[in-house]
Order: C-alpha cells, then structure tokens, then sequence
C-alpha cells in the first residue's frame, strides 16, 4: 500500500481532523496555525493563527477546531529547519477556533503542554497533558477532561509523557505512553497493549471499526497497526524521508487514512483501507454558563 501526496506546505504539520464536507484541517506546531487542506486542489490554506504550538486537533459540532495548544516550542534550536518559524510562545491550554479562524480559550490554568484530544460520547474533551519535552522521571504527565461546564479535572496522572489519545470500539481510553499503547481505565487502572512499538515508538493514532490502532511511528515514517490484543500486524511506510506525527481516517466511506508528515510539512492519504475508521464524537458545545 502507497501514500500519496495530499498536500505541501503546513511546516511541522500535525493534528489531521477530517471535516465531513470533503476537507481535512491540520495544525502546524512550528507557526502555531491552522490550515484548511482542499482535497480535490491539493492545497492547504493557513486559517487560523493560534501562536504557541497548535497540536492535537478535533472537530466542533457547528465547524469549529478544538486544540490542544502546547505553548510553542523553539524550532531554531532543533535545526529542522533552514528558516524557522519564529518562536511565539502562548498560554497552555485548550482553544476552540470557529471556521472564520478567530481563536479562544477553553481551558488555560495550571496545564503543561497540553497535546492531543478526544470528545466522548457524552460531549467531555479528555486530554493528554505531559511535561514539557524533555520530560522528568518524575512522571508528572496526565490524562485531563474538560467537562462541559469548563471545569477542568484529572482523569489519571504518573505518566512519564503521554502523548497520542483515543477511544476504542468499547470506548475505553488509550494513550501512548513511553514506547507503547497503554489502555486508561478511570479508576485509575492502567494496561499495556502493547509495551514497545519499535523504533518509532508512537506519537498521534486512530482506531477502526474493528479495534485496530494506526499509531505515527515518528522517525521511522510511517503507521504502525496493532490489533487490538497488542499484535503488530503491520506497518504502512511513507516513501522518502520525515517524521510522521499524527493520523486520522477520512473520505465518505471513512476507508482514507490522512497522515501528518512533520517532515517535510505535507498531509499524505493511504487510500482503501481495509476497515472504516471509528466515527468521532464532535465537540457538541458549551454547557449554558461554559467557557
């Protein structure tokens, strides 16, 4: 199976969210932005300005993007860049951008580097929150909810650095925890699937239908899938070299697979995969008196 090419352009792109009207939005870390990706042009406008790091990514019931703003990161210093983007730090925290790209917050109290999402049925936002990287061994990393009222509260902590988060068919919670996938339970229980990814480790991932994760295997360029009892079954490289941060499936039949290829800044789609993605809850809104 061949990635191709969706769209250039969106510098460190992360956070894929599939719209539902036939586009994708995706985040850029290194502007701390917003770009909107026209499938059938395969071009990517920037939409939004978010400041900081704009990281993980998803869909609010009338349109808008929920984001899990990470407060920005000096790419200078990290020499993946000839020209970086400057450095705009901004609050940690949870924003919403409507589709006109105007920006606010949700949450911004007491967080760390807040870094990816998922809506629950019931209309919460949990959230990963590590430490900034590189992180203690001090495990101070946690799984927060932003509960529909605005109140925000600590869903399990003592991660090292929990990064990708999402649901499983039976809509229990799973995050990348160190090298693996580790299922979240909210008495506080916590399960490897599996314990070491490979190489890549994980970064953001999706779920299908039938449980599997399609997990971003960073330096190895590519997805790794893992059944749902913690099999490797497979892995789906991207040609070339880069960084691949994050996934979500798409289209009309929720069968393409939209990766973020941080480097060199593209969105690429593995097309006919064999299991529709698992529908998303979108973000219903605010309770009357939220944020």
């Amino acid at each position: 199976m061949r990635a191709e090419v969706v769209c250039e352009g969106i510098p460190f792109a992360e956070g894929p969210v599939w719209c539902g009207d036939g586009s994708l939005v995706a985040t850029s870390v290194a502007e701390g932005a917003l770009y909107r990706v026209d499938l059938a042009a395969g071009k990517a406008v920037r939409f939004a300005d978010t400041g900081g790091g704009a990281n993980g990514a998803a869909l609010a019931a009338d349109g808008s993007i929920l984001v899990t703003q990470n407060g920005g990161f000096d790419f200078a210093a990290t020499g993946l860049f000839t020209d970086p983007p400057p450095f705009r730090p901004a609050p940690p925290g949870i924003q919403l951008v409507s589709p006109s790209g105007d920006v606010r917050y949700l949450a911004q109290s007491g967080l760390h580097s807040p870094n990816d999402l998922v809506v629950t049925p019931d209309g919460r936002v949990l959230f990963t929150d590590p430490p900034h990287y590189p992180p203690p061994e001090d495990g101070v990393g946690r799984v927060m909810v932003l509960e529909r009222d605005g109140a925000l509260r600590t869903y399990a902590e003592g991660f090292w650095y929990c990064n990708g988060i999402a649901l499983d068919p039976a809509g229990e919670v799973v995050v990348v925890e160190r090298q693996g996938l580790q299922r979240v339970s909210a008495d506080g229980n916590r399960e490897w699937i599996v314990e070491a990814l490979g190489r890549g480790a994980g970064d953001g991932f999706c779920v299908d239908v039938d449980g599997r994760f399609y997990v971003a295997s960073t330096a190895e360029h590519g997805i790794r899938v893992v059944d749902a009892d913690g099999t490797i079954v497979e892995f789906l490289a991207i040609e070339g070299e880069g960084l691949t941060t994050n996934c979500c499936f798409g289209g009309t039949d929720l069968r393409t697979l939209y990766c973020t290829d941080a480097i060199p800044g593209r969105v690429v789609a593995f097309e006919h995969m064999p299991a529709p993605g698992l529908p998303l809850t979108a973000w219903p809104g605010a309770l009357e008196g939220g944020p």
